[in-house]
């Protein structure tokens, strides 16, 4: 069983468990309350644009283990919107990254940015919850769901006025993304089979990606050069996590990554 089998797996008990502490007649009945949603699709550049980053709270991650455990997400959260990130993900899964929904409530309760709950997301449970934590975007998987429930969840998720960044890595399954109407497309490169990261995965799919959706390069960004590089192609928009986390100081390397011409 690969990582990205196991986890889906372990995702379904988990919402399962939840489910039977507070139906989801629960959750809904709690949305009347909840704030308007902010676009992380306005926040984001079109292709070729200026440098946008999606900037990411995450304690740790199965490929390196425990990043920055300790971390104060509402602090970071802060000091990324402070720094001009275009949106905040927060992972909330805690099984392989240690993250949890108060992380992400705790990002909403400082900042005004749109915020991605960044999770393995199988069930519209989960978009409930994300609705009433305060996110304004969900991450989805092809990899990780048959075309029925992938269809079926990003259309759950604009009814909950939730944008959705559609997470690919090959042109097939981008083909899947455009068919769902993906408005936020992201080329993922780290493999989710082998958790191996190659930006060559961006350099091919991202040019690939239609003109009217917003396209995201995920992982394997570390600073400058690896905007540069993938900016060759055309990229304008990155979603950064580990380099963030572990920098010294959060802010000055996102910077950096901003002022990539």
């Amino acid at each position: 069983m690969s990582f990205l089998d196991d986890i889906i797996a372990k995702k379904r008990v988990e919402v399962a468990e939840r489910r039977a502490a507070a139906p989801d007649a629960v959750l809904e009945r709690r949305l009347d309350d909840v704030r308007r949603t902010v676009s992380l699709y306005a926040a984001l550049s079109p292709n070729g644009g200026p440098v946008q980053v999606i900037s990411e709270v995450k304690r740790a991650s199965p490929s390196v283990g425990d990043i920055r455990g300790t971390l104060d997400p509402a602090k970071l959260a802060a000091e990324y919107a402070a720094a001009g990130a275009a949106g905040i993900s927060v992972l909330t899964d805690g099984h392989a990254f240690g993250g949890s929904l108060e992380d992400l409530q705790a990002a909403r309760a400082v900042v005004e940015k749109p915020l991605l709950r960044k999770d393995f997301i199988v069930d519209r449970y989960q978009l409930l919850e994300a609705r009433l934590r305060g996110a304004d975007a969900v991450l989805l998987i092809v990899a990780a769901l048959p075309a029925a429930e992938l269809k079926a969840l990003h259309a759950q998720a604009t009814a909950l006025a939730l944008d959705v960044l559609v997470e690919i890595h090959d042109a097939q399954e981008l083909e899947m993304a455009v068919a769902i109407g993906g408005r936020i497309i992201g080329v993922n490169n780290r493999n989710l089979k082998t958790l191996q990261v190659d930006l060559a995965t961006s350099e091919r799919v991202l040019p690939l990606i239609p003109k009217e959706a917003k396209a995201v390069a995920e992982s394997g960004v570390k600073g400058p050069d690896e905007v540069r590089r993938l900016r060759k192609v055309g990229a304008a928009n990155f979603l950064v996590g580990e380099a963030l986390v572990r920098a010294k100081s959060a802010a000055d390397l996102l910077q950096q990554l901003r002022e990539v011409p």
